[in-house]
């Protein structure tokens, strides 16, 4: 059982620099601006149907950060119990099947949507939290 908090632990702590990075992408630098800069141009410029109140380029700006948020947030919360309070997190099988099911849906994502090393570093984190249940479970 030793080794399950921090097997959660390093999970958590991948997907937190993930959120980090995320976040830090989304504000400063270049990383996650279109290359074609007409497109972002567009972006600023049009609205989407359910809303003239904004333009997508602050919809892309503000999904990216909540993505961001959510990632933190997951790591921070997980890393957390794990180190802290280890005895709640491994006798919960809520928030154990939460951040099991939370994982996988990073991963669903990631597969679908995203491109293979945010994919590999969730895949990563994944197989750290499930080593730690099989670990807790033994």
């Amino acid at each position: 059982m030793v080794y399950a908090p921090l097997l959660v632990a390093g999970s958590a702590a991948i997907i937190l620099l993930i959120g980090l990075l995320h976040l830090l992408y989304t504000f400063y630098g270049p990383k996650l601006l279109p290359r074609d800069r007409e497109l972002q141009t567009r972006m600023h410029e049009v609205s989407p149907v359910i809303t003239s109140q904004t333009t997508m380029w602050k919809v892309w700006v503000g999904v990216n950060a909540s993505h961001s948020c959510s990632l933190i947030l997951f790591g921070a919360v997980y890393g957390y119990l794990a180190l802290v309070h280890g005895d709640l997190l491994f006798h919960s099988v809520f928030l154990l099947s939460l951040g099991l099911i939370l994982l996988l849906g990073y991963i669903f994502l990631a597969k679908r949507y995203f491109f293979h090393r945010p994919l590999a570093l969730i895949l990563l984190a994944t197989f750290l939290y499930a080593l730690a249940l099989i670990v807790s479970w033994a």
